[in-house]
């Protein structure tokens, strides 16, 4: 079975300049993002899309392949997601003719992954046959329930009213259980990408993570957490 991992790293970033770049620990995000994929032991494949040369030559050092820089129009910071996979995957296949059968999605601002739970996920796909995608997920630390907009008059409207008449007043242990998308690992089918021209399609089966085991690298707090992370892990590892 072939096992495409792409793994996209603009440039450009908005709240931390050069981010796919940045030294975390022993490496950039970018590179760690390689070395998770290489560690797997179903992926097959692993590749950078980028319009950087120097994030190019950060994902070749660390083993990734780079057969295109991504076009301008490709790399801004509006581009979805689904636009960026198709260019990679049309690429390989005009060029090379490879068409691979799963597709996994590694987001570099994800720096910390263990290679099982790519496996994990991958596995999940194939053996979930009906469903398009799988996602990773994690229990909230805010839960929905407790939550409000403000409506036209001022006052708080639950978001969540039509799942039950006061869900904010409902103790903890009677909150059902509910997940939120931690953008640690995607995986999918070609098919879902061209033929429902999605990431996800509609039957989207999850890998639920522990949340203490997600990072996500936005804001430079993030990266002070991470590091502190890091450390902690090193030293109980």
């Amino acid at each position: 079975m072939k096992v495409l991992t792409i793994i996209p790293a603009r440039g450009g970033s908005k709240g931390i300049k050069r981010k796919n770049l940045l030294q975390l620990g022993d490496n950039s995000l970018v590179g760690h993002s390689v070395q998770h994929s290489l560690a797997s032991k179903l992926v097959t494949r692993t590749l950078v899309s980028t319009d950087d040369e120097e994030i190019k030559m950060e994902a070749i050092k660390n083993g990734a392949e780079v057969p295109f820089l991504r076009p301008a129009e490709l790399a801004g910071d509006q581009v979805l997601d689904l636009p960026v996979f198709e260019h990679a995957l049309n690429f390989l296949k005009e060029t090379e003719n490879y068409i691979p059968d799963i597709v996994v999605h590694l987001r570099p601002t994800a720096p910390y992954r263990k290679p099982e739970w790519i496996d994990a996920c991958i596995q999940l796909l194939i053996d979930n046959t009906k469903a398009d995608s799988v996602r990773s997920v994690s229990e909230p630390e805010k839960h929905p329930y407790r939550m409000f907009t403000i409506d036209e008059q001022g006052y708080l409207d639950s978001i969540m009213k039509h799942k039950h008449p006061v869900p904010y007043l409902l103790r903890r242990q009677d909150l059902p259980p509910v997940y939120f998308y931690n953008c640690v690992i995607d995986v999918t089918r070609p098919s879902t990408i061209y033929n429902k021209k999605s990431m996800t399609g509609d039957r989207i089966f999850p890998y639920i993570m522990n949340p203490d085991d997600v990072l996500d690298i936005d804001r430079r707090q993030d990266v002070e957490i991470a590091e502190l992370f890091f450390k902690n892990r090193l030293t109980s590892e």
